[in-house]
């Protein structure tokens, strides 16, 4: 009896070895799934221009919180006067370039001789806490609002989405022109400076809100007649529950993203009501404060209006630059 077919099946069924082990898992490892969060960073780290607009707002964020340590350092006080360094016939900075020197590294305010340095720093300080206390602001009224618009419909999405018709018509320079006027220059027991950041970002907030509430509730139209939403009221989960704990998680993306949009036109808005007078108030610092000074010098010292106006510029881009990465990033329809 021929026993060739047997040890040929014998063969067959040899043991795994340990190589084959290795290779099964690093086969499952390979095939594991990824969470949203990781393909979102993936396609983050990828776009260059985006990462490159983060590390810009994060170098402004950091400049901004060591503004008084980085001006002891490498400025002069925002308040001291540098007379000795202004031409006393046209009220200019004697050196070239607006007084750019080693000891004054963005050159002097004319008239007055004070460090530019310092004023741009402490002037990021006040347009950076405007904007982002703003924007959490109108974040935080809009989302809160969309959801009740959109899940509850009825009369409260009728009254509701007529409140932010009103409020997007309405003429937001103008009131904060009145509303500061009339208000004291300081109150609750803050200086001048941050009563007045207190004001700008209840206005600027107030009337923001209404742009992400309507984003909001457009999204939580599209979201209230899913399947999740739907077990979660088979299951007798109140109202409360289905908008903070099934909607509120799905729609975080386009929250952050819009967020992060909004915060450059909260920066531009402080720069334009400072640059009317009815910002922040002198002596204290303000891109928009520093711009509307220079308007009287900038044919004979351009300087002064280039500097603040170029890091209302970087600022701007580099918000705009992130957020639209971000965007593409949390896109799940995106490649």
């Amino acid at each position: 009896m021929s026993l060739g077919p047997e040890a040929s099946i014998s063969d067959e069924k040899t043991t795994p070895t340990a190589d084959a082990a290795v290779e099964r898992t690093s086969d499952e490892k390979a095939i594991a799934g990824r969470s949203l969060k990781q393909i979102a960073w993936r396609r983050l780290k990828k776009d260059k221009v985006a990462i490159g607009g983060a590390v810009v707002v994060i170098f402004l964020i950091v400049i901004a919180i060591l503004a008084p340590v980085l001006t002891k350092l490498f400025g002069h006080p925002i308040d001291e006067y540098h007379i000795d360094q202004i031409d006393p016939t046209f009220s200019t900075p004697l050196k070239p370039f607006g007084g750019i020197s080693s000891d004054f590294l963005l050159g002097v305010e004319p008239t007055s001789g004070r460090d530019v340095f310092g004023r741009i720093l402490f002037g990021a300080q006040t347009s950076l806490s405007v904007a982002f206390l703003s924007a959490l602001l109108s974040t935080f009224l809009g989302s809160v609002f969309g959801l009740a618009a959109g899940y509850l419909g009825g009369w409260v999405d009728t009254v509701i989405s007529r409140v932010m018709d009103f409020l997007l018509a309405f003429p937001q320079l103008l009131f904060a022109i009145a509303l500061v006027s009339v208000l004291p220059d300081s109150f609750l027991g803050l200086g001048g400076r941050w009563s007045r950041v207190l004001v700008l970002v209840g206005v600027i907030g107030f009337f923001g809100w209404p742009y992400v509430g309507r984003i909001v509730r457009g999204q939580t139209l599209s979201l209230r007649e899913r399947e999740f939403v739907e077990a979660s009221r088979s299951l007798g989960a109140r109202s409360s529950r289905i908008l903070f704990r099934e909607l509120l998680p799905n729609l975080a993306a386009p929250i952050l993203v819009y967020t992060t949009l909004i915060i450059p036109t909260n920066i531009l808005t402080e720069a334009a009501l400072s640059f009317l007078g009815v910002g922040i108030p002198p002596p204290n610092p303000s891109w928009g404060g520093m711009l509307s000074d220079a308007v009287t010098f900038y044919q004979i010292d351009p300087m002064y209006m280039i500097i603040p106006g170029g890091m209302i510029f970087i600022t701007v881009l580099a918000f705009n630059l992130f957020g639209d990465g971000l965007r593409d990033a949390l896109d799940p329809k995106a490649r």
